[in-house]
């Protein structure tokens, strides 16, 4: 797959095709508005073309009869669900996806179907980013929380604490610690730098460990790095918009969640939509406001409006006024690196957030998830090997044995119901899911091609 097609150059359309652009596909990106396309033809080598999204001579124009894969991540629903279906009947595009938010649409999955508006894969970012967030909540102690294999393992970046059990320790002490668990760190960032790890690299205070273990075992392994975990109990959301409103609805039956939001009649919805939630009207900027409600025992804030600098300022004063942690959606992606690991705990790019479950659709070979770490610099996949000794150039062959681009790290196998830590002596058999670290998107090709099928197999 190669050549992709994407509508809509908002912050969602702009960051899949920086992210494709970089990976060497080829990629056109059309949207009505010539300022929102100057900015990515100025500095990325792709395509732009003007024009109305679901207009056939603009998709004509733009590449459609040969693109193999859609993309409409147009702002209206609506025209991204005609796009796909113009793109089906006329263009015969092979996959196409579609952003939707209108709960309305999402609850009548009919409507995507081939006979209807020809959707193969519907995406929803507010869910994407709500179960994210669900799962920080549910591991307090961890940056990133990824799932792969229907749960069965996880992906798991948490900072080092002083005086933790792993402070000043080399890694080859987890097994010390932890000699029943097995688990697998892919990768240390240091000061923003990866640091290649291996039994002798010794951690220090404020490195980001990123770990891969079987889901049962992942808190006995950020204990070690973390020290004791404080329980949440007490939840404050800023903002009561798509994410804020799935995200208490998630939480509100087993912790006790606040939503401060600005908006007179939403603040009313939301009351009635949320019968174990505390709405508050409000500006969560406001110090008076914050006190009143003893911020100071809040456990875990997130700041979710769709305005950053509200995001940024609330979460700074919410954390200067004794909140626990902080976790903020931030939209440009570029304040992410600024901001994270200093007051502000854990801060999201949306779009960035949104991508994995895109890029999984884009990859060649059985690719089964897709996740961007480390703000889209690096790359966690699972991916299914199909063939035979003979058509693969993996099965049946140790992993000391398999020469992995430099950067790339397979963590882990899933065979069935069990989860395997990769080790040098590790087997992989047909229909294996393994589970790679990439820390440079650059190598992602590569990686395909070694497990991807030998043409002789078909």
């Amino acid at each position: 797959m190669s050549n992709i097609l994407i509508l809509g150059a908002g912050r969602v359309g702009a960051s899949v095709a920086e992210q494709l652009v970089h990976e060497r596909y080829n990629v056109t990106i059309v949207d009505e508005n010539p300022e929102s396309l100057k900015p990515l033809a100025d500095r990325l080598d792709l395509r732009t073309v003007v024009g109305h999204a679901a207009s056939p001579a603009v998709l004509a124009a733009a590449g459609a009869a040969d693109a193999d894969l859609l993309l409409a991540v147009t702002p209206l629903d609506e025209l991204n669900m005609v796009a796909c279906k113009i793109a089906y009947e006329l263009f015969n595009i092979p996959t196409r996806l579609a952003r939707i938010r209108d709960p309305d649409l999402l609850a009548h999955p009919e409507l995507f179907i081939d006979s209807n508006f020809a959707i193969d894969h519907v995406i929803t970012p507010a869910q994407i980013v709500t179960d994210y967030l669900v799962s920080l909540v549910e591991t307090p102690e961890a940056l990133q929380v990824l799932d792969f294999a229907d749960g069965k393992a996880q992906l798991v970046a948490t900072r080092v604490e002083a005086g933790a059990h792993m402070d000043g320790q080399d890694l080859a002490s987890l097994n010390r610690l932890l000699p029943k668990i097995d688990r697998r760190v892919v990768s240390i960032y240091r000061k923003g730098h990866r640091v290649h790890p291996d039994g002798n690299t010794i951690l220090q205070v404020g490195d980001e460990v990123f770990f891969l273990a079987s889901t049962e075992h992942i808190r006995d392994v950020i204990k070690e790095m973390r020290g004791t975990e404080i329980p949440i109990k007490r939840i404050t959301l800023s903002g009561g918009g798509n994410v804020g409103f799935r995200l208490a609805k998630a939480l509100e039956k087993d912790y006790q969640v606040k939503i401060i939001e600005a908006n007179r009649e939403r603040a009313n919805w939301l009351a009635e939509a949320l019968p174990n939630t505390l709405v508050l009207r409000g500006d969560a900027t406001d110090e008076a406001l914050l006190e009143s409600e003893q911020i100071e025992r809040c456990d875990l804030y997130f700041a979710l409006t769709s305005d950053d600098e509200d995001n940024i300022m609330s979460s700074l004063l919410a954390k200067q006024m004794g909140a626990r942690k902080t976790i903020a959606i931030i939209n440009r992606s570029r304040y992410v690196d600024l901001l994270q690991g200093g007051k502000i705990d854990v801060a999201i790019s949306p779009a960035i957030a949104t991508i994995g479950s895109l890029l999984a659709h884009v990859r060649s070979g059985d690719v089964v998830a897709v996740h961007s770490l480390r703000r889209g610099a690096a790359e966690a996949m699972e991916l299914i090997v199909h063939g035979t000794p003979a058509t693969s150039r993996v099965i049946g062959k140790k992993l000391d044995d398999i020469k992995l681009p430099s950067g790339a790290d397979l963590a882990a196998i899933v065979r069935g119901e069990k989860v395997l830590i990769a080790h040098g002596d590790t087997m992989i058999e047909a229909e294996d899911h393994v589970i790679l670290f990439v820390d440079n998107k650059a190598h992602i090709r590569e990686v395909e091609k070694l497990f991807a099928v030998k043409m002789g197999f078909f």
